[in-house]
């Protein structure tokens, strides 16, 4: 079977893929706070701005990363990073890691690629030099949209406790659903910039992750071939599986509401249900 782009661009450049991206981001975000203390002068100097990075200033095309999200509560934003780190962490092990870096890189330059946009629709639609667009640049929508890559893959997986704090009795699903309203919300709340660096910050969960999803391939009903004398009587067939646990044998007929996912780090076709995808020794 011929190989996606996905696959063969693994194969070129996986070996310069980041291991725990996740982490990272945290790392860079803590810098941003800290140099937004410190110095918040020199802090002006790292944010995503087109207007100025036409006229030389090409630093800022790496530095806005740093840009922490915008919080009153400290405390808060950083039990809700280190949430996300988690998510991170477990989709780059569903993933692997060079998927899980173009995911990351991706939502990055999509998210230049708007703020750039929206400088250019201020400054030839309306004739204004829209300085201050870093304002409203930073990671924060790419890191949210892991949220949603992991409501998407685990729809069902259930959250027993959020931030290890409160008790939340609700399927990942739900949780997706709800930030996604929120996201609407804050995008009919926020001018025409801002609604273009939201959408483009998310167009790497729309377009990489809808279509790089594991789908399992059945055969046509009209390519399903019977065998044997034509008065032979047909013997009814149980139901073909088409996901089981390598650990626990568990499949989809016996647990439906349980998640199957094959692992990439497996060599093989290894699949496993959502209790062991994170647990199981890889298979070398």
């Amino acid at each position: 079977m011929k190989q996606s782009m996905m696959n063969k661009m693994e194969r070129a450049l996986g070996k310069y893929a980041i291991q725990n991206l996740s982490l990272y981001l945290i790392v860079c975000y803590g810098f941003g706070y800290i140099i937004s203390l410190v110095n918040s002068n020199f802090f002006q100097f790292l944010t995503l701005e087109p207007a100025l990075i036409l006229k030389g200033q090409i630093w800022r095309l790496l530095t806005w990363v740093v840009v922490p999200p915008p919080s009153s509560n400290i405390l808060f934003t950083l039990i809700m990073l280190y949430f996300y780190y988690s998510l991170g962490n477990n989709m780059e092990r569903v993933w692997g890691t060079f998927r899980f870096n173009v995911y990351i890189f991706s939502g990055m330059l999509f998210t230049i690629v708007g703020a750039f946009l929206g400088y250019f629709i201020y400054l030839f639609g309306y004739g204004i030099d829209a300085l201050g667009i870093g304002v409203f640049v930073s990671t924060y929508y790419i890191n949210m949209s892991i949220l949603l890559a992991y409501a998407a893959t685990f729809p069902n997986m259930q959250i027993v406790m959020l931030l290890f704090i409160i008790p939340v009795p609700m399927k990942v699903k739900w949780l997706g659903i709800l930030y996604a309203f929120m996201l609407v919300m804050e995008a009919f709340q926020t001018g025409l910039i801002g609604k273009i660096i939201i959408l483009a910050s998310l167009l790497n969960f729309i377009l990489f992750f809808l279509s790089s999803k594991n789908k399992s391939y059945v055969p046509p009903k009209k390519n399903r071939t019977s065998y044997g004398p034509a008065s032979a009587p047909v013997k009814k067939m149980r139901p073909v599986t088409r996901h089981k646990c390598a650990i626990c044998g568990k499949t989809e007929e016996s647990h439906p509401d349980l998640e199957f996912r094959f692992c990439s780090k497996c060599n093989g076709n290894y699949e496993y249900c959502q209790d062991h995808l994170f647990t199981h020794e890889h298979v070398q």
